[in-house]
């Protein structure tokens, strides 16, 4: 009777063992499973920096080449042509209209005639006189260029792709290799309605919103003409965008610092931003760097 029951006892352990060790088996791998997964997760997570979208300004420009020109800039010439006997004025010197400029000499060898005059038309400064004492001249012949420096203008073409976007009244930025660390502010004033057939181009002028005596007639300059303007608007980095397959994709990371894929709809560019016109929401983070290689769930680390 005692052994029966010792035998009995000790098959019961048995039996408890057995059930202990499969519960075992059953729940304490998943948690060990679990707790590794974590910590692979932590040891994995890719370091990446986030920035959130945001309002603010975006610009379009273009870079083109100018040049200053006198705002009224006229061309003298003679009423007759003959021999230049005669010149009043040299470059840079004030010139009122009425006043005789250059005699010419109309007479041919075994010829006597009175000498005629060259009259100015306008008021200004000369910018040019490209003939000397003894040239023959025609009628068709600019003795002076006579220019008011009081008021620059600024002359550049356009080209054709971006005819559609000039309009009068356009804001532009200007600097000069004569006055480098500096830029200058302009508008556009005049456009051309017709565009040069030969060249392609439409021709614009500026005129300066605040002007400065360092620049001069004649100059060279660098112009960034801003074509579309928008403001308020939400804007990324343009380095958080990917191109894949024809769409536009950006990741945004969420409270629990898992990434999240974003399909986006663009507006307008520059250099640096982009206008977002669906796809994210103000206030999200979007990854600005170290988005490259990462999946929809993704866990990240996330650095200023």
């Amino acid at each position: 009777m005692k052994k029966s029951k010792i035998a009995a006892i000790v098959i019961i352990s048995l039996i408890a063992v057995f059930v202990v060790l499969i519960l075992f088996n059953l729940f304490l791998p998943e948690k060990t499973d679990s707790v590794d997964t974590s910590q692979r997760q932590r040891v994995s997570a890719t370091t990446v920096r986030v920035t959130p979208v945001s309002t603010g300004t975006i610009e379009k420009s273009v870079i083109l080449n100018g040049e200053i020109l006198a705002r009224n800039q006229v061309t003298i010439f003679p009423t007759v042509g003959g021999r230049l006997v005669e010149t009043r004025f040299g470059i840079g010197d004030r010139v009122e209209r009425g006043n005789v400029v250059a005699m010419i000499d109309p007479a041919r060898p075994g010829e006597v005639f009175s000498q005629s005059p060259v009259v100015s038309t306008v008021s200004g400064t000369v910018l040019n006189a490209p003939f000397s004492i003894g040239d023959t001249v025609t009628t068709q012949s600019g003795v002076y260029v006579v220019g008011d420096l009081s008021s620059l203008l600024v002359e550049t073409f356009v080209p054709e792709r971006f005819v559609a976007a000039v309009r009068q009244g356009m804001r532009a930025i200007l600097w000069f290799e004569a006055i480098p660390g500096e830029t200058f502010n302009a508008e556009v004033f005049e456009v051309n309605p017709v565009i040069d057939p030969v060249t392609r181009t439409l021709r614009v002028r500026l005129r300066f919103l605040n002007p400065d005596t360092r620049i001069k007639a004649g100059m060279f300059a660098t112009i960034s003409l801003v074509t579309n303007r928008k403001d308020n608007i939400p804007v990324i980095q343009r380095t958080s965008v990917i191109s894949t397959y024809g769409s536009w994709i950006v990741f945004i990371v969420d409270e629990d610092n898992i990434t999240r894929r974003r399909e986006v709809t663009l507006g307008i560019d520059n250099e640096d931003y982009l206008e977002i016109l669906s796809g994210v929401s103000l206030g999200d983070r979007v990854v600005s760097a170290g988005q490259n290689f990462l999946s929809d769930g993704d866990p990240v680390r996330i650095v200023d």
